[in-house]
């Protein structure tokens, strides 16, 4: 058992017996900027994953949906060992075990595996929206002389994007909250920023539990983002979506 956890459960237990809303504000107070800092490393790795792995997507889908069965079985395998592989596991291969003697920064390590992790995922939204597009508008388009990029620019994507919003961005708060585990090779992110004060104070609630309180925040910032967007959009939600 890792000495955080022993000091995890430990902790966890006195304070219990000891009456857990007797919160030490002053631990709080100090740990706070920490907490901060690692709350903005997290947001940004999040963020530039999230774009990246989006593009990637993107190219990853156009690949599947191709007539050439060259790329759409490299997209089909890109999406069948990267969805299969748990990000830890990459995590500790971009970090560890990267080849030619190239040394990654955990945080370079981070975005790189969290990209390739996302990009399988949304490679397979981006896909179940387009192929959800109705084949008679794209007969028509071709009937009127329009060519497969304009069809791409003005039917698929737009239509897309408004069928994948709410799934897209439920993945997005599950991500945020996955990356979490970048931790574990020293990113100074939210988490080890969190675990880092626990380690020295053996306080729970005020140093993980106001890790978790930032969390909370930022996913419900997300969810508050997706609704936002959806009636822009004029989205109807189906219900279990």
């Amino acid at each position: 058992m890792a000495p955080w956890i022993y000091l995890l459960i430990t902790s966890l237990s006195q304070s219990v017996r000891k009456g857990m809303f007797l919160l030490n504000f002053e631990i709080i107070k100090n740990g706070l900027p920490l907490l901060f800092q690692g709350a903005t490393v997290t947001l940004s790795i999040v963020l530039i994953s999230l774009i990246l792995g989006t593009l990637l997507g993107f190219i990853i889908c156009l690949m599947r949906i191709s007539d050439n069965k060259i790329l759409s079985s490299i997209s089909f395998l890109y999406t069948w060992i990267f969805r299969g592989i748990p990000l830890l596991i990459l995590l500790f291969i971009f970090y560890y075990a990267t080849p030619f003697d190239i040394r990654l920064s955990s945080i370079n390590a981070a975005i790189i595996a969290l990209t390739i992790n996302n990009a399988a995922y949304s490679a397979e939204y981006i896909r179940s929206g387009m192929l959800a597009v109705k084949k008679g508008q794209i007969e028509a388009a071709e009937a009127i002389g329009m060519t497969p990029v304009q069809i791409m620019m003005r039917i698929r994507i737009p239509q897309t994007i408004r069928i994948i919003i709410p799934p897209y961005i439920s993945n997005a708060t599950s991500f945020l909250k996955q990356s979490a585990q970048v931790s574990v090779i020293t990113v100074p992110d939210l988490m080890m920023n969190a675990t880092s004060l626990f380690s020295t104070t053996y306080t729970v609630w005020e140093t993980l539990g106001v890790a978790a309180v930032f969390y909370l925040l930022m996913t419900s910032l997300l969810m508050i983002f997706q609704s936002w967007v959806e009636k822009k959009l004029d989205i109807v939600k189906v219900n279990g979506a």
